[in-house]
């Protein structure tokens, strides 16, 4: 089975993530993508554990019913930050036979070298690097070639932050975010 990971604060999930993760399932023949909301650490903000469960349940609500996609609280459950190499080693145990595939942003990629333990990441996965706006699809020097793949997917121009700003003010934001998940937003009071 070929497995994308697809990694990120989804705080909260938007439609633009759901849109993209499509094309990339669909451009690379992707049988699951797998959505991980990340954990912050509780030093960075206070309230962030509470915050992970409702991000976590807001990425399940939001891939719940497209069959290609699932989501997994292993980031979340830890008691500390979570690098990407100790994630993608328990997904390793985890599906043994599975090809994976690294889904970031180009402005991930273009850093990549810096995280931990690069080489031993591109060992167990091969990157899949959308464009972002403001961050040019160029090669990265220090990853090699053959570990990764392009994928051009369209410009949402939709962010969680944005999302977040709007909710403080008072703005809708319907359509920006699957239906389950403004109910759950509302219904939590997130974000005021």
């Amino acid at each position: 089975m070929n497995l994308g990971i697809f990694g990120g604060t989804f705080n909260p999930p938007h439609m633009g993530h759901v849109i993209v993760a499509e094309q990339v399932r669909i451009q690379f023949v992707l049988d699951k993508i797998l959505f991980i909301p990340s954990y912050i650490s509780p030093h960075k903000r206070e309230g962030e554990e509470q915050l992970s469960r409702h991000r976590f349940a807001m990425t399940s609500l939001t891939v719940h019913d497209n069959q290609w996609f699932d989501c997994t609280d292993i980031e979340i459950t830890k008691p500390a930050p979570s690098y990407t190499i100790d994630t993608l080693k328990e997904l390793k145990q985890l599906y043994p036979q599975d090809e994976l595939f690294l889904i970031v942003g180009a402005d991930n990629y273009r850093e990549f070298q810096t995280w931990k333990e690069p080489e031993n990441i591109l060992e167990m996965v091969t990157l899949i690097v959308m464009n972002r706006p403001h961050y040019p699809m160029e090669v990265n020097e220090h990853v090699p070639s053959e570990k990764v793949i392009f994928s051009i997917v369209p410009d949402i121009g939709i962010s969680s932050s944005d999302i977040r700003e709007k909710i403080h003010h008072g703005e809708s934001i319907r359509y920006l975010v699957p239906d389950r998940v403004l109910q759950y937003i509302e219904e939590h009071k997130l974000y005021k």
